[in-house]
């Protein structure tokens, strides 16, 4: 059984979302293992993006991500990692396919920065890496 590390970034909770992506999750027979509702602060933002921090856009998005709350939590299933990020479909909202998140809820990329709906760990290594970040007790 594999574990990762989700979010419902501040424009899906603004927008209402948290329960359709909650759904999505638990139908696809997921089991949601931590969840939380939380302000975040920039410095848990700046380890979570740790390799954007240097870039001339990372600033628009801690703006972003501190504009608001987030959801977020660890679920854990048969190839989770994989499945979550298939579910949410391409980063761009302009290239996810109809039937992803991000596909059916996010909205057109503004400037240099595309807000999204959700985030979810690349990787089993990222996974592990960002549960530290946000649930250092996992």
């Amino acid at each position: 059984m594999e574990k990762t590390f989700f979010m419902i970034k501040p424009d899906g909770v603004e927008r209402g979302l948290v329960g359709e992506v909650l759904k999505r999750i638990e139908r696809r027979g997921f089991v949601l293992e931590r969840l939380d509702m939380r302000q975040i602060d920039r410095a848990s933002l700046e380890k979570h993006y740790e390799d954007l921090v240097d870039r001339p856009f990372f600033p628009a998005i801690a703006d972003f991500m501190m504009s608001g709350p987030v959801v977020m939590g660890i679920m854990s299933g048969p190839s989770v990692v994989k499945s979550w990020r298939d579910m949410m479909g391409a980063t761009n909202p302009a290239e996810a396919a109809p039937g992803t998140i991000r596909g059916d809820f996010a909205t057109a990329p503004t400037g240099n920065f595309i807000p999204n709906i959700a985030h979810g760990s690349d990787s089993l290594e990222s996974a592990a890496r960002e549960i530290a970040i946000w649930f250092p007790e996992d």
